[in-house]
């Protein structure tokens, strides 16, 4: 009888440890904010990934834009910034605040995560459908009206 409850235990203990394990699992990606996830957690919503540049006119111009953007759409989009310079911690989060980047800004590098090529100029938008497939490789600024073209054609 005792045999048979320290194997139940034993099994209990190493399926306990595997769950542990598995959900301790590092995150796909990083958020500036500080929240994290895994790929999947962008499926069921555009995604739209702008690359930008604090020495890009372009890119700082457009960022009320997509602001304006992602706010009318926060329902079904989801918009993030990534600093093309790969700029981390504080002197990212000072270029940020000076620059008026009012959307969900992520520190991996998208290309990475996605499998895609750094973009050949800034600024650069990529559209992802809620299924998670590229459908445009945007490169110039662009306009809440311009986006929100894309996403509805």
């Amino acid at each position: 009888m005792y045999k048979n409850i320290y194997y139940k235990t034993k099994h209990f203990l190493l399926l306990s440890l595997l769950l542990i394990f598995s959900s301790c699992s590092d995150p796909d990606y990083i958020l500036v904010d500080g929240n994290s996830g895994k790929l999947d957690d962008f499926l069921g919503k555009w995604l739209v990934v702008n690359y930008w540049a604090d020495w890009c006119p372009p890119c700082i111009k457009e960022m009320p834009e997509l602001a304006k953007f992602y706010n009318a759409n926060k329902d079904s989009v989801l918009v993030l910034a990534y600093n093309f310079d790969r700029l981390e911690n504080e002197e990212l989060y000072d270029q940020i605040q000076r620059f008026g980047v009012d959307i969900p800004s992520i520190t991996n590098d998208p290309g990475l995560l996605f499998g895609w090529e750094a973009p050949p100029s800034l600024p650069a938008t990529y559209i992802i459908n809620p299924e998670g497939e590229l459908l445009h490789t945007l490169i110039g600024p662009q306009t809440q009206e311009s986006l929100e073209e894309y996403i509805e054609n």
